[in-house]
């Protein structure tokens, strides 16, 4: 196995920083680079002002700091088909090409897969005018989920027993995906993939609705946290031989292996675990108290994968305890967002004990000699602990939050309360 490695992050938000630190403790990974990062990353790797959807620039970049790896963040990159000018470039990459990619560009496309692989997942159909997507609204009842077919940022889905809201939302979408209602608490688990064989992380939950208990609207992810002691103990490997490996079987059939990480959004439903969809990356905050509690090295498990050599590597292996993570958002946020709110407080909460601050929507304005981190919009922060146990880390966790201001943040304060169950609408949201 390699002994030194030069990795390239691509992506600027708070999955992109959390996979940076995780790397950073990898003693293989010698130098890091992010493009274009953000703040958060500047400690832990060199930012490089460079367009995430520029494929031309990204491969000049890599061949320019001699990447041995460049991990993709976001799903826009990937679904672009970004991993395809890498690869055609020589240049080892972590993130599917563009034909895979389309389990996360296209519901329509991964529903296919699924059938197609015998993956259990929800009932569907998929609606291109009014008059189909009324006839599967009555099909399969409320509550409606309705999904845009195509990439929407975390906010493509709705779920309501307003049957018009459900309609009105097809309408602007165009290609929708109408699904059966899944019952049952919402599982996010990462499988790292080398286009055949995989490996699981460990699972975590995220809390995807803008006020507590699971109230207003949809958002890209308020928190998460990991493990979840409620959730069966073999659901790992349940779900790595019933929905992974079929999956990467199909994909490779159809000439677009799967390498990367397939993110498995799953409903423990009373009859097993069911799909409810699929992302062609790590999901966002739910994988952050995921890295947090890795205790095996990521840089030399993404390498492998990237090469088609998962198989001669271990596992990844978690160490005991818990993490949490708590995201804290702009004013305005989802419907809008306030950018240029100066922050105040990270270096405190990063000074607390088993505590760091993830960076997501932040940005530095000012001269070098008086610089302020401010608000950019979204999902600004999220602050991550880890604990001897979930109720630990979320201690730790709330306590760091309360060392940081802007005008206008927004907190849920009941992030891993409780495990997330059918009143948050956890068969039908996006990551």
């Amino acid at each position: 196995m390699t002994t030194e490695l030069t990795v390239l992050v691509v992506g600027t938000g708070g999955r992109e920083h959390a996979l940076v630190r995780a790397l950073a403790a990898d003693p293989a990974v010698t130098a890091l680079h992010a493009a274009p990062g953000n703040p958060g990353m500047a400690t832990d790797a060199t930012l490089h002002a460079v367009d995430p959807l520029d494929g031309g620039a990204l491969v000049a970049l890599a061949q320019q700091v001699g990447a041995d790896l460049v991990v993709i963040g976001p799903e826009a990159p990937l679904v672009a088909g970004v991993a395809d000018d890498l690869r055609g470039a020589g240049i080892a990459v972590f993130g599917p090409d563009r034909a895979a990619a389309e389990l996360e560009g296209s519901k329509a496309f991964a529903k296919e897969v699924m059938a197609a692989a015998g993956v259990p997942t929800a009932r569907a159909r998929t609606c291109h005018d009014p008059e189909e997507t009324a006839a599967a609204l009555d099909e399969f009842g409320t509550p409606y989920v309705v999904k845009d077919d195509a990439l929407a940022a975390g906010k493509g889905v709705v779920v309501t027993s307003d049957r018009d809201e459900a309609l009105a939302h097809a309408e602007a979408c165009g290609r929708v995906v109408v699904e059966e209602f899944l019952h049952g608490p919402e599982v996010s688990l990462f499988a790292v993939c080398d286009g055949t064989t995989a490996y699981a992380l460990q699972p975590a939950q995220d809390f995807k609705r803008i006020f507590d208990g699971g109230r207003g609207p949809n958002t890209g992810g308020m928190g998460s946290y990991s493990p979840l002691p409620w959730a069966p103990q073999d659901l790992a490997t349940t779900v790595i031989d019933d929905i992974v490996q079929p999956t990467l079987d199909e994909m490779r059939t159809r000439g677009a292996p799967f390498i990367g990480c397939l993110y498995v959004g799953l409903a423990l439903t009373d009859a097993g675990p069911r799909v409810i969809e699929f992302n062609a990356r790590f999901g966002d905050p739910d994988v952050q108290p995921v890295l947090a509690l890795l205790d095996s090295p990521l840089g030399q498990l993404l390498h492998a994968a990237a090469h088609g050599r998962l198989a001669e590597v271990p596992a990844p292996r978690f160490r005991d305890g818990a993490a949490v993570s708590v995201v804290l958002a702009s004013a305005g946020y989802p419907e809008s967002s306030s950018k240029g709110d100066v922050i105040t407080g990270v270096g405190r909460a990063n000074g607390v004990s088993d505590v760091d601050v993830i960076h997501a929507g932040t940005a530095l304005t000012g001269s070098d000699d008086s610089q302020q981190l401010v608000t950019a919009g979204g999902r600004v922060l999220s602050v991550r602990a880890v604990g001897y146990d979930v109720a630990d880390a979320r201690t730790r966790a709330y306590a760091a939050a309360d060392l940081i201001a802007f005008d206008g943040l927004q907190r849920r304060t009941d992030i891993a309360a409780e495990p997330l169950g059918v009143v948050e609408g956890a068969a039908a949201l996006e990551p």
